[in-house]
This record gives C-alpha cells, structure tokens and sequence, in this order.
C-alpha cells in the first residue's frame, strides 16, 4: 500500500500547478502562493518569482522553506479528505549554467509568463524537497523523503 500512496503523491505535484510557499524571516513565518514547474522525475520545482515580493527577499537570505499543494476545493463534501502534501526543503537560485533550461522548463507549464522574463526583478529557483507529509484522505497518510517522492514519479 505504501508504494501505492507515495505514487498518489507524486502525481498530486506533478498534476498541480499552485502552491503554498512557506518562508521565514527574522522569525515570523509567511505563506504565499506561487506557481511551480517539476522538474522530470520530481528532484526539484522550478518557481519563478519577483524580488520585490517579500518571499522571494526571504528565500534570498533563508533558502529553507516549505510548500502545501492540495486538489481544489469544490465546496462540497469534507474539505478534510482533500489529497494534499506538505513538501519540506530548500529553494535557492538556479545556477546560470541551468537558467535555460529552468526557464524552459516554467515556460513549457506557463507559456503566459514569459513578458516577466524580461523584468530584472524576478528570479527562478529550485525547490529541492527534502521531505513531505502526505494526507490522501482519511487513513491515507505517510511521511516521505524527496528520494521516494522522485522514485515514486518516475
């Protein structure tokens, strides 16, 4: 069963395209939405956001952060038994010998982005999951690290 949870997983980041970011600075945390891009075999995400957004200044001094994705809520049943993932982990700077490549990753997901790729102000990163916390609905739980999540999306 296991393996078949860390899959439902997998796919839930693979499908998505919006998460939670959670940052912290100067010890108060932060939450913002971001759009992100996986990278093939889920080693890392690809989020593309502007420096004068205060996550972004938080990530440039503390890359340690985390990020939610869950299914939509519709507004009907037990918002409860939603699938969702809690990722754990570090997202720094894409090195300049990998920004084509990030940013054709984010633009092959978000082809309407590409007008910000021309401002100085926003800056891709590589979240690197760690770790996460799956809830796939009720008795549907486990902790997983960053090597299954990629296993189970290969």
């Amino acid at each position: 069963m296991a393996g078949e949870v860390y899959r439902e997983a997998a796919r839930l980041v693979l499908e998505e395209r919006w998460g939670a970011l959670a940052t912290v600075a100067e010890g108060a945390p932060l939450a913002s939405m971001v759009a992100y891009a996986p990278e093939p075999g889920l080693g890392g995400l690809v989020i593309f956001v502007s420096q004068l957004a205060a996550h972004t200044r938080h990530l440039l001094a503390e890359p340690a952060c985390s990020l939610a994705v869950t299914r939509p809520d519709a507004g009907t049943g037990d918002p409860q038994l939603l699938p969702r993932i809690s990722l754990q982990g570090r997202a720094e700077p894409v090195d300049d010998d990998a920004i084509a490549a990030a940013r054709s990753l984010y633009l092959a997901r978000f082809p309407d982005a590409a007008p910000r790729f021309e401002l100085a102000d926003f800056v891709l990163f590589r979240f690197v999951p760690v770790e996460g916390r799956y809830v796939g609905g009720f008795a549907r739980a486990l902790r997983l690290t960053g090597a299954q999540l990629s296993e189970a999306a290969g």
